[in-house]
């Protein structure tokens, strides 16, 4: 066998070992070399930190990897986080609250095919269902099957419970807003001690901040968490890393959740040091 053949031989096996390991990596990370477009729903009365929370983290992110952000809503232009109370609402107390608008950049009919769709809770949902109006319910259900991944923040968990995805599905949600939540879709397994939960595609998470743990563990599974720790440090956020372990179901007395574990400890920096 001639040096060359010896070369060829030995340059090919290293060739299939890349592509067996890069073929690997694919399927534990399969964000790693895609193009992603997620959405993410935007309403009159929206949640701040549910929408910038997670914002912050695939901003970072889009440093590394190749993502679009898409933001959709009824019409495109500001979408203002205070909502519209009629006098006499409960709710009419938000109306004094401070506004932030964000411009939706396409709606629901043009929103274009979406990896990844991300619903954030908010008080507008009261609202919204005080008008009975089903427009965000209907748009989850019609573009689920296309998704990748689903995700809710908060109290974004009734949009996918009244739009029939959680149907036989584990979730979690807001604890402050626990009772409500869960009265909403059917065959629900409400996880009451969760962080968040992933059942298949889909991930939801707890109370506002949450959210931005739920993004640190779907990212990591994306991406691995070589890019993903890297931007933790960079904005400086200590995730709480166990999606098991809610303590606000504790200070909310969830019923089921476990009251046992500890209330301090739950977060510290990422990654090696």
């Amino acid at each position: 066998m001639s040096l060359l053949h010896s070369l060829l031989k030995v340059l090919g096996v290293t060739l299939m070992l890349a592509i067996g390991n890069a073929a690997q990596t694919s399927l534990e990370h399969p964000g790693l070399g895609k193009s992603l477009t997620i959405g993410i729903l935007l309403y009159e009365g929206w949640e701040p930190l549910d929408v910038m929370g997670p914002y912050e983290i695939l901003m970072n992110l889009s440093y590394f990897h190749n993502i679009t952000l898409v933001l959709i809503s009824d019409s495109l232009g500001p979408v203002t986080t205070q909502p519209t109370v009629p006098a006499g609402s409960p709710l009419e107390a938000h109306n004094h609250m401070m506004p932030l608008s964000v411009s939706a950049t396409h709606t629901y009919r043009t929103a274009p095919k979406l990896d990844i769709l991300l619903v954030p809770g908010g008080v507008g949902l009261d609202i919204r269902e005080a008008a009975n109006d089903t427009t965000l319910e209907h748009f989850v259900k019609s573009r689920y099957g296309e998704l990748k991944y689903l995700l809710s923040v908060c109290t974004g968990a009734r949009v996918l419970a009244k739009s029939g995805v959680l149907n036989g599905k584990r979730a979690t949600t807001n604890k402050s807003a626990w009772s409500f939540v869960v009265s909403q879709g059917t065959n629900v397994s409400w996880v009451p001690s969760a962080r968040w939960t992933q059942d298949g595609k889909v991930w939801t998470s707890s109370g506002v901040t949450a959210g931005m743990d739920m993004l640190y563990a779907f990212t990591n599974f994306l991406y691995g968490n070589e890019t993903v720790d890297q931007v933790m440090n960079i904005i400086e956020y200590a995730p709480h890393t166990d999606p098991s372990w809610d303590p606000f179901s504790v200070v909310y007395k969830i019923p089921g959740a476990n009251m046992s574990m500890s209330l301090k400890d739950c977060a510290g920096p990422v990654g090696t040091f």
